[in-house]
């Protein structure tokens, strides 16, 4: 069902969730959007370039990222507007045992209601995006604000 704008408040969480990651992951986005860097899916080449390893795409993590929202508000053509900045990258590690579907890599992301605006019938949607990494957090996304339209 598709919140209404009158029973939305700043600060007020639309929910949160946990996303996985896989080499598999990486290699099926790298098929779909045309994007075959090898810094997604290439050990050595990551590391000649500087990194640790292989990395997810940044559009990837925006978009597993914003799914929270297109979930919560039913239909993701009522996003408006999407803005974020990458903080750091997002590595997806080989698994040591098992396949490449083995996920490596986990995101927890959250939404809070950031801004009601009736007379366009928009809410700002902030959002919270950590990769989590034992009992290490860190934020791999910052200023992530959606804009939703809603009736």
């Amino acid at each position: 069902m598709t919140p209404k704008l009158t029973d939305l408040e700043k600060g007020q969480s639309i929910g949160h969730r946990t996303v996985e990651l896989s080499r598999a992951d990486l290699l099926r986005y790298a098929a779909s959007s045309g994007d075959h860097n090898p810094i997604h899916w290439n050990d050595r080449f990551a590391k000649e370039v500087g990194l640790d390893g292989v990395i997810a795409h940044g559009m990837l993590t925006m978009g597993v990222s914003v799914e929270l929202v297109t979930d919560w508000v039913g239909d993701p053509a009522k996003v408006m507007d999407y803005q974020t900045r990458f903080t750091q990258p997002v590595p997806v590690p080989d698994p040591d045992h098992g396949s490449p579907e083995t996920p490596t890599a986990r995101l927890e992301v959250a939404g809070k209601v950031g801004r009601v605006d009736a007379e366009a019938n928009t809410a700002r949607i902030d959002l919270t995006v950590e990769l989590v990494a034992g009992d290490a957090r860190s934020k791999v996304l910052t200023k992530a604000q959606v804009v939703v339209v809603l009736n």
